[in-house]
């Protein structure tokens, strides 16, 4: 059973109450993945390159962007290890897709993670 954050038990109507874990990654891939490189005073490498700053490089920018996703996941999210990130097709024409796959840290029985992201044209990110 993981523990939750100070922040996440001092918000709840129940702080005794057991986070749900998967629930917990998917909310921390969603702040890394709206964060873009350079935005944290703190730790410059946190977030990913911006979207809106490669769209003209296509395709090459989908690698980079594949790369920065899987690299700060991989530094910031110390739940999930083997991070895989691959490019998938988008019903949005002016939107890039991604799946992102790892596995969860301790817990053999938990295994696979799996959630889509989208990165639309505004740069905002989705995580499914």
């Amino acid at each position: 059973m993981a523990a939750r954050g100070l922040l996440s038990r001092l918000a709840s109507a129940d702080p005794s109450r057991p986070v749900d874990e998967v629930h917990s990654i998917i909310g921390n891939l969603r702040a890394i993945l709206n964060t873009r490189l350079g935005d944290s005073m703190c730790a410059r490498e946190f977030g990913v390159v911006d979207f809106v700053d490669l769209v003209h490089q296509f395709p090459a920018a989908a690698q980079v962007i594949q790369r920065s996703i899987r690299n700060t996941i991989s530094e910031y999210e110390p739940r999930l290890k083997n991070v895989r990130v691959r490019v998938v097709a988008s019903n949005d024409p002016l939107a890039i897709a991604f799946e992102v796959s790892a596995r969860m840290m301790g817990d053999k029985r938990k295994g696979l993670v799996r959630v889509r992201t989208e990165m639309s044209q505004g740069g905002r990110v989705k995580v499914e």
